[in-house]
């Protein structure tokens, strides 16, 4: 891990990319409004890409009841993000990520030196980096380790608003 890798406690940097749809996303829109399941993936279609993918559709709602929204990030193109979307009918964001700027900003780790690694940042409403979870070979971990914190950071807040 380099210095300047994003770290847990860290506010998170804003920065916008292109959409599926070809509108622009911008993260800081998020900040303040909700919770953040920010994760990085490999490739659009390959399979624990398309299953982690499909986990995240999957537990959507829950993610949304917990207050929170997903959104996707390789270095495919917006065309190969739609077709993903639409063939696994993807109801999050997917963004194009073509010069990779935005994975070195965050400082997700390249496997073998090839491959984009697979990092998911919690982020809560006021911008900070909650929990970090970086694992190439469990794509189904990403989204239950997220549902987790998302669930922690929720009661805590719920603890704190009593106080």
């Amino acid at each position: 891990m380099r210095e300047e890798d994003i770290k847990v406690g860290d506010k998170v940097p804003d920065f916008e990319l292109e959409r599926q749809d070809g509108g622009f996303f911008r993260l800081y829109d998020l900040v303040g409004e909700k919770n953040i399941v920010l994760y990085f993936y490999p490739k659009d279609s390959t399979p624990g890409c398309t299953k982690q993918a499909c986990q995240f559709r999957d537990q959507y709602e829950v993610f949304k009841e917990q207050g929170a929204e997903v959104v996707g990030i390789s270095s495919d193109s917006v065309e190969s993000h739609q077709k993903f979307e639409q063939s696994y009918k993807l109801p999050f964001t997917l963004l194009s990520d073509q010069g990779g700027q935005i994975r070195k900003l965050f400082g997700v780790p390249r496997k073998l030196g090839l491959l984009p690694g697979r990092v998911t940042y919690i982020i809560d409403q006021e911008g900070t980096v909650r929990y970090i979870f970086n694992s190439m070979t469990k794509p189904l971990e990403h989204v239950s380790t997220a549902l987790e914190v998302l669930r922690e950071i929720n009661s805590e807040d719920k603890h704190y608003k009593k106080a």
